[in-house]
């Protein structure tokens, strides 16, 4: 990434898109991606992780919170097309592939909109929030976003992260036990991937 952070919110560095496939859920996506942006040259693998132990069902109003160039919101409103799917990040390169990229995989039940943490939709509540968290700018962050997502949840609403186990995926897991209930591991890859779901009880 030319030693810039993925999480700036003006990457300086110059833009160089470039198309990537990935096949998720059986099913082949296309994105754009350019430097500056997380994981510019294919899908994360903790993102792939993520994506295959959603549940999808029982949820109208989604957050894909830290969207990067839009692999989660996409895939997740293609197969929830009645949902309304709500895309954040900070970062205005990747807001802008997000919406290329929606365009491209012919999604349009999606909401893509530039801002840190909540910021962008500061009055919406969700049933379900998805993030892939941007653990490289520390766990102060992360924590207060897992937080965050637990006021933003309306009843029985659900928050999946993933994290590695050795960047502190059971940390993790212990905040969301702070104010989320039932928190359960649901995926698990190679890597030391682990996915967790915790849900928002009243």
């Amino acid at each position: 990434m030319n030693n810039e952070h993925y999480y700036t919110t003006n990457p300086t560095s110059s833009s160089d898109m470039q198309k990537i496939t990935s096949r998720i859920l059986g099913r082949e996506y296309s994105f754009w991606t350019d430097h500056g942006v997380f994981s510019r040259d294919h899908v994360d693998p903790g993102t792939i992780e993520l994506i295959k132990a959603i549940d999808f069902s029982n949820a109208s109003t989604i957050l894909d919170l830290g969207c990067g160039y839009g692999v989660i919101g996409i895939v997740t409103a293609f197969n929830m097309p009645l949902a309304a799917l709500y895309m954040s990040d900070p970062n205005q390169r990747a807001i802008e592939l997000s919406i290329k990229n929606a365009e491209l995989n012919k999604v349009s039940n999606v909401m893509i909109l530039e801002g840190a943490g909540f910021t962008a939709f500061p009055d919406q509540q969700f049933d379900m929030i998805i993030t892939n968290p941007p653990i490289r700018t520390g766990n102060a962050l992360v924590f207060e976003l897992i937080r965050e997502s637990a006021k933003r949840l309306n009843n029985n609403g659900r928050l999946y992260l993933v994290a590695r186990k050795k960047q502190g995926a059971e940390t993790f897991k212990k905040i969301m036990g702070e104010d989320l209930s039932d928190i359960t591991q649901v995926g698990q890859g190679s890597g030391g991937y682990r996915v967790y779901v915790g849900t928002k009880r009243s």
